[in-house]
């Protein structure tokens, strides 16, 4: 439930009404009607705005509700002509897909205009005519809000037992947690190792035989000044690197022997059902494996740093926020695909069985 981003700079203003005020209003409007003279008059027949005349920023207000839910506070600022691209792209796909099945998706162009924009209203008309009022304020309007809707607190929603998806294939442990920014001091540490690899070996033009000089280089005067370290600085203890943390056990040898001829004897399996010619849908997938291998290959080092990092430290962590529904869209695309896929293997094979 809780908010990840926040579409636009955040300070856009927006008025809100609490249900009460609502109905407030509706008897302010009956007593003047009834009143008689100008007052009737001048109330009839006009249209009015009814606010709690307090204004405040959009994404505050989500934040207050969230907080008081015992959810996190959305943090981190999306541009909004970031955003817009992307949900006219999310329009255009429902509008191909949502005849064959596609939910009604969440992201669309006018939500996002509507997300990051600011909409107030004047209630002055009303409070001259009608002697409009609200009865409630704004904040204990969000704190009956908050207490309505205790059922779906943090605190009560079911809790997912294990590991998350996410979690699990990331592989759990070290990268797991860092990717998943489980561990804020280990993730940071993973950023700034990054950082430092890109500016000093990826920035600078170099190639892979030169940025992998580099890096050995680097990390061979790390391990001797490491070394010649005394045991204490400063009544710092200094902990020394063991020598077994490079020695490949027996096990691992085996493991690692067993692992490479099993990829050899699964790579034959694969050539050899290739060439019998009966599994067309094993050559799709073959097809399309080597396709995006030779699309990732043309994709410059630069470009994977830039690129491909920031996003594997976002996407992991939206996918483990938003896991129900992100396999939700995957199953209706999945079914979608299965549904359709004999009527296009029909038409692209059938005719030739004909002939």
């Amino acid at each position: 439930m809780a908010l990840l981003f926040i579409i636009g700079d955040g300070n856009n203003l927006y008025d809100f009404t609490y249900v009460e005020n609502v109905a407030h209003a509706h008897v302010c409007a009956e007593r003047a009607l009834a009143s008689g003279g100008d007052v009737s008059t001048k109330a009839a027949g006009q249209a009015y705005f009814i606010t709690n005349m307090e204004p405040i920023k959009f994404w505050e207000f989500m934040s207050q509700l969230l907080d008081g839910l015992g959810y996190e506070r959305p943090s981190i600022k999306i541009p909004a002509f970031i955003m817009m691209p992307i949900a006219h792209l999310v329009e255009l796909t429902y509008k191909v897909l949502g005849p064959y099945g596609m939910t009604v998706p969440q992201l669309t162009p006018s939500r996002v205009r509507l997300l990051s924009c600011s909409r107030t209203f004047d209630s002055t008309k009303a409070k001259d005519r009608l002697g409009y009022a609200p009865v409630v304020p704004l904040q204990e309007g969000i704190r009956r809000t908050i207490d309505s809707f205790s059922h779906l607190t943090a605190g009560s929603q079911s809790k997912r037992e294990g590991p998350s998806k996410a979690s699990r294939i990331l592989g759990g442990g070290k990268v797991a947690d860092t990717l998943l920014w489980k561990d804020l001091k280990q993730t940071l540490i993973a950023i700034f190792i990054l950082i430092s690899i890109y500016y000093n070996f990826v920035a600078t033009g170099s190639t892979v035989v030169t940025a992998l000089s580099k890096a050995l280089l680097v990390a061979s005067v790390f391990l001797f000044l490491h070394g010649i370290l005394p045991e204490k600085i400063f009544g710092y203890t200094v902990e020394k690197i063991p020598a077994s943390q490079f020695h490949l056990s027996k096990d691992s040898s085996h493991d690692l022997s067993l692992s490479v001829i099993s990829s050899w004897n699964t790579t034959v399996k694969a050539l050899r059902s290739l060439c019998q010619g009966n599994d067309w849908s094993f050559f799709f997938k073959v097809v399309f494996v080597l396709l995006a291998l030779s699309l990732a290959g043309a994709i410059s080092l630069h470009s994977i740093f830039v690129i491909g990092l920031p996003i594997a430290f976002l996407a992991f962590l939206v996918y483990e926020k938003k896991e129900q529904e992100i396999d939700s869209i995957v199953v209706s695309f999945k079914s979608f695909a299965c549904k359709h896929k004999s009527d296009v293997y029909e038409k692209l094979f059938g005719s030739k069985k004909h002939d």
